[in-house]
């Protein structure tokens, strides 16, 4: 069999009971003081490292308003659309996909009521017949599915050539494992059974997953947290990482 007519068959990555757990979160999503309350806090601090990466990937203006104006941005599991809003805002044309419809309901209603045009879908990423995007984001969603060397090829193939990748996820500490999952869903800072501590990646797990794809790390930073400065961009890894990658060679 030729390799033109043999091509990989698609892996699904949706385990159904995270997509149950987080769909059943749908209703209060958008609420600063609900159950994902953590998401909100931690939305900004996400923020701000996407931007600075897409600055300095696309060679945008830092003061500009819309760096992403006449792209396409891809975010993959987007639950209600945190993230999704500030992109379009941003200026890209935006795709929202997550494993749960009533993450995808909710998610369309507040953008309605928001007044952006996103186009949310619901289902497997590799059932959705989705284009190349300009950028593509998931955020902690890869602890969270089934396969994540086959999610992370899924992603990797919605990118253009040229094109950049941001990742964050929890990392697999004896910290994250006292603070994020104890200590967090014992005191409903999260729902209880969000995390499965062992599901989580290392960074040198991560980045061979990434470089299977044909994708180099370009930047990568710890989320942590103090009393004093709350969640935060840090060198300190121990929670929680996020990182860029773009295709290795490209510039």
């Amino acid at each position: 069999m030729t390799k033109a007519s043999a091509a990989p068959a698609r892996k699904a990555t949706i385990d159904p009971n995270e997509a149950a757990h987080f769909g059943a979160l749908a209703a209060d999503w958008w609420d600063p003081k609900g159950s994902s309350a953590m998401l909100h806090k931690l939305n900004p601090v996400r923020l701000g490292f996407i931007r600075r990466q897409i600055d300095l990937h696309f060679g945008a203006d830092e003061q500009a308003m819309k760096p992403l104006a006449g792209k396409s941005a891809l975010d993959v599991g987007c639950g209600a659309g945190l993230l999704c809003e500030p992109l379009a805002r941003l200026g890209a044309s935006v795709t929202g996909v997550d494993a749960a419809a009533e993450n995808i309901a909710a998610a369309k209603s507040h953008a309605a009521q928001s007044g952006l045009a996103i186009d949310y879908r619901a289902g497997e990423l590799a059932e959705q017949q989705l284009g190349a995007f300009d950028l593509v984001t998931s955020m902690e969603v890869i602890e969270h599915v089934t396969d994540p060397k086959a999610f992370v090829g899924e992603l990797a193939a919605r990118l253009k050539p040229d094109g950049l990748m941001i990742l964050s996820t929890p990392n697999r500490t004896a910290a994250s494992k006292l603070f994020l999952v104890e200590a967090a869903e014992r005191l409903g800072q999260v729902p209880r059974g969000t995390h499965d501590w062992d599901k989580f990646l290392t960074p040198e797990e991560l980045a061979p997953m990434l470089a299977d794809a044909g994708l180099e790390v370009i930047a990568i930073e710890g989320i942590a947290f103090s009393p004093l400065s709350g969640l935060h961009l840090s060198s300190n890894k121990a929670l929680n990482y996020i990182l860029a990658a773009r295709y290795s060679g490209s510039v």
